[in-house]
């Protein structure tokens, strides 16, 4: 960690370098962002840490698949186990286990390649302001926060290690019905070290954010909502290209459908020369509850 980062930046560091235990068990602590339970993006980050602590330089992530089984306890750290499937000759592969309170909350398959230089093409990222031309999204006033939930106020208020600047802002708290796609430049707040790992690992938790929520745009509901529950179902990421999290990254984003309480959502992640670094595919639950205690609070 660099001896400048400061201390929302280098918490994140610290989340996703993970304590080893044995060669393929290791031990995660987890954070309260304001959700109700473990943040999605969290567990991802420190799953794919954990296996790339047991694959060889040699070989960089270029996909994960992964499924959310049970809520993870914000107050309690998580051990993953690695499960080393596979070491051929061009592709490494490793399963990993989330396990907290003696039960399983996740699993994931990651997939490992070492360089190749092959055929290349990419489809073009959207035509969009470049983010020094998009105005900085305003924090909801305090007067408006102390009317909401404690867990909103935190996940609303919170200043957290990633800047983000959406294209076309929604009122998250009066949500219109629009169509169901959004543009979200993102970045690290602050320079950390040319590690690829680390900018892989990074990227896995900050592509949690926004992507579930993009499936409500057409409903005019938000997690906001007191009787919304949304959570995280599975989540896939393929890394494309090189990048770094610490520079601006565009988030495309759309949902091709809704259905019997789940929406899917996908992105597409673009470095700010058009590059197109990486993709994203997630299905959640969306439903609507009448009791409002047991709504779970999910970032959206």
């Amino acid at each position: 960690m660099s001896a400048t980062n400061g201390p929302i930046v280098a918490e994140l560091i610290d989340l996703l370098a993970l304590e080893r235990l044995e060669d393929n068990l290791f031990r995660g602590q987890s954070r309260d962002i304001g959700t109700k339970y473990v943040f999605g993006g969290q567990v991802l980050g420190q799953a794919l840490s954990a296996a790339q602590h047991t694959v060889n330089d040699d070989r960089q992530v270029h996909s994960l698949h992964a499924y959310f089984l049970r809520a993870g306890d914000i107050n309690h750290p998580i051990v993953y186990e690695v499960n080393r499937s596979r070491d051929g000759s061009s592709f490494s592969v490793r399963r990993v286990t989330a396990i907290q309170h003696g039960r399983v909350i996740f699993f994931c398959a990651v997939s490992f390649q070492r360089h190749e230089a092959a055929f290349e093409h990419q489809m073009p990222m959207p035509e969009v302001p470049m983010p020094e031309e998009v105005p900085v999204h305003s924090k909801v006033s305090t007067d408006v926060l102390n009317t909401l939930p404690s867990k909103i106020q935190r996940w609303l208020d919170r200043g957290g290690p990633f800047e983000f600047r959406p294209i076309y802002p929604r009122n998250e708290l009066h949500p219109a019905k629009l169509p169901p796609y959004q543009q979200i430049w993102f970045r690290l707040r602050e320079k950390i070290e040319d590690s690829p790992k680390k900018h892989q690992a990074m990227l896995a938790y900050a592509s949690d954010f926004h992507l579930l929520g993009t499936a409500t745009f057409p409903h005019g509901i938000s997690y906001t909502a007191p009787n919304v529950q949304m959570a995280s179902l599975d989540h896939a990421l393929w890394f494309h290209r090189p990048f770094r999290v610490d520079d601006w990254l565009l988030y495309s984003l759309d949902s091709p459908s809704s259905q019997n309480a789940r929406g899917l959502a996908r992105g597409h992640i673009f470095d700010r020369n058009g590059g197109l670094v990486a993709s994203s595919v997630q299905e959640g639950l969306i439903r609507m509850v009448p009791d409002t205690d047991s709504a779970n609070l999910v970032h959206g």
